[in-house]
Protein backbone atom coordinates (compact mmCIF):
# COMPACT_ATOMS: atom_id res chain seq x y z
CA UNK A 1 0.00 0.00 0.00
CA UNK A 2 1.36 3.42 -0.88
CA UNK A 3 1.83 6.16 1.66
CA UNK A 4 -1.15 8.47 2.09
CA UNK A 5 0.28 10.91 4.67
CA UNK A 6 3.21 13.16 3.81
CA UNK A 7 5.25 15.15 6.32
CA UNK A 8 6.57 18.60 5.59
CA UNK A 9 7.70 21.51 7.72
CA UNK A 10 5.14 23.10 10.06
CA UNK A 11 3.24 25.54 7.87
CA UNK A 12 1.00 28.58 7.86
CA UNK A 13 -2.78 29.00 7.95
CA UNK A 14 -5.84 26.90 8.71
CA UNK A 15 -6.51 23.23 8.00
CA UNK A 16 -8.34 22.67 4.70
CA UNK A 17 -9.63 19.80 2.55
CA UNK A 18 -9.93 20.22 -1.23
CA UNK A 19 -9.04 18.74 -4.60
CA UNK A 20 -5.36 18.83 -5.61
CA UNK A 21 -3.96 20.48 -8.74
CA UNK A 22 -0.40 19.23 -9.25
CA UNK A 23 2.58 19.98 -11.50
CA UNK A 24 6.36 19.77 -11.14
CA UNK A 25 6.63 23.41 -12.32
CA UNK A 26 7.63 26.34 -10.13
CA UNK A 27 5.11 28.96 -8.98
CA UNK A 28 4.77 32.72 -9.24
CA UNK A 29 1.50 34.46 -8.39
CA UNK A 30 2.57 37.35 -10.61
CA UNK A 31 3.81 35.62 -13.76
CA UNK A 32 1.92 32.31 -13.87
CA UNK A 33 -1.66 33.37 -13.12
CA UNK A 34 -4.50 35.33 -14.61
CA UNK A 35 -5.88 36.45 -11.25
CA UNK A 36 -9.07 37.86 -12.80
CA UNK A 37 -10.08 34.63 -14.60
CA UNK A 38 -8.64 32.34 -11.91
CA UNK A 39 -6.51 30.27 -14.28
CA UNK A 40 -2.86 29.54 -14.97
CA UNK A 41 -2.03 31.77 -17.94
CA UNK A 42 1.70 31.43 -18.66
CA UNK A 43 1.87 29.39 -21.86
CA UNK A 44 4.96 27.44 -20.74
CA UNK A 45 3.40 26.34 -17.42
CA UNK A 46 2.20 22.72 -17.29
CA UNK A 47 -1.11 23.89 -15.76
CA UNK A 48 -1.80 26.57 -18.40
CA UNK A 49 -5.54 27.06 -18.88
CA UNK A 50 -6.53 25.23 -15.69
CA UNK A 51 -8.40 26.88 -12.83
CA UNK A 52 -6.59 27.10 -9.51
CA UNK A 53 -9.54 28.57 -7.58
CA UNK A 54 -10.42 26.45 -4.55
CA UNK A 55 -7.74 23.86 -5.37
CA UNK A 56 -4.79 22.75 -3.28
CA UNK A 57 -1.90 23.81 -5.52
CA UNK A 58 1.01 21.38 -5.30
CA UNK A 59 4.07 22.69 -7.11
CA UNK A 60 7.85 22.57 -6.94
CA UNK A 61 9.26 25.91 -5.80
CA UNK A 62 8.27 29.52 -5.22
CA UNK A 63 9.62 32.09 -7.62
CA UNK A 64 9.14 35.81 -7.92
CA UNK A 65 9.37 38.75 -5.62
CA UNK A 66 7.42 40.92 -3.24
CA UNK A 67 4.39 41.30 -5.51
CA UNK A 68 3.39 37.72 -4.65
CA UNK A 69 2.60 38.71 -1.06
CA UNK A 70 -0.05 41.27 -1.93
CA UNK A 71 -1.32 39.23 -4.90
CA UNK A 72 -2.15 36.25 -2.69
CA UNK A 73 -4.00 38.57 -0.30
CA UNK A 74 -5.89 40.21 -3.16
CA UNK A 75 -6.93 36.81 -4.59
CA UNK A 76 -8.19 35.69 -1.18
CA UNK A 77 -10.15 38.93 -0.69
CA UNK A 78 -11.93 38.33 -4.03
CA UNK A 79 -12.59 34.61 -3.38
CA UNK A 80 -10.33 33.77 -6.34
CA UNK A 81 -7.55 32.05 -4.41
CA UNK A 82 -6.35 28.48 -4.21
CA UNK A 83 -7.47 26.54 -1.12
CA UNK A 84 -3.82 25.98 -0.13
CA UNK A 85 -0.29 26.17 -1.49
CA UNK A 86 1.99 23.14 -1.13
CA UNK A 87 5.57 23.49 -2.33
CA UNK A 88 8.76 21.49 -2.20
CA UNK A 89 10.55 24.79 -1.59
CA UNK A 90 8.98 28.09 -0.51
CA UNK A 91 10.86 31.37 -0.09
CA UNK A 92 10.38 34.05 2.58
CA UNK A 93 8.27 36.18 0.22
CA UNK A 94 5.83 33.33 -0.48
CA UNK A 95 5.62 32.53 3.25
CA UNK A 96 4.92 36.19 3.97
CA UNK A 97 2.25 36.27 1.26
CA UNK A 98 0.56 33.11 2.53
CA UNK A 99 0.52 34.50 6.05
CA UNK A 100 -0.81 37.88 4.88
CA UNK A 101 -3.58 36.12 2.92
CA UNK A 102 -4.29 33.50 5.63
CA UNK A 103 -3.65 30.95 2.89
CA UNK A 104 -2.59 27.50 4.12
CA UNK A 105 0.96 26.69 3.03
CA UNK A 106 3.42 23.86 3.73
CA UNK A 107 6.84 23.17 2.22
CA UNK A 108 10.00 21.07 2.73
CA UNK A 109 8.75 17.50 2.46
CA UNK A 110 10.86 14.36 2.83
CA UNK A 111 10.62 13.83 -0.93
CA UNK A 112 9.20 15.49 -4.03
CA UNK A 113 5.58 16.15 -3.06
CA UNK A 114 4.67 16.65 -6.75
CA UNK A 115 5.40 12.94 -7.30
CA UNK A 116 3.27 11.70 -4.40
CA UNK A 117 -0.04 13.49 -4.99
CA UNK A 118 -1.91 13.48 -8.30
CA UNK A 119 -4.27 16.06 -9.79
CA UNK A 120 -7.81 15.22 -8.72
CA UNK A 121 -6.81 13.60 -5.41
CA UNK A 122 -8.81 14.92 -2.47
CA UNK A 123 -6.33 16.02 0.20
CA UNK A 124 -6.37 17.45 3.70
CA UNK A 125 -3.71 20.05 4.41
CA UNK A 126 -2.88 20.51 8.11
CA UNK A 127 -0.29 23.30 8.43
CA UNK A 128 -0.09 23.03 12.25
CA UNK A 129 1.15 19.45 11.84
CA UNK A 130 2.94 20.06 8.52
CA UNK A 131 1.03 17.24 6.83
CA UNK A 132 -0.74 16.56 3.56
CA UNK A 133 -3.01 13.51 3.54
CA UNK A 134 -4.62 11.88 0.52
CA UNK A 135 -8.17 10.88 1.44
Amino acid sequence: MSQQLFQGHVGIGPRVTAEALVASDNFSARYDLDRIKGIFSRQQHKLCGQSYVGKVLILNAAKGGVASAWMLREMTARNMAPAALILNFANPIMAQGASFANLPMIDRFDGDITEFVKTGDKVTVDPAKGTVEIL
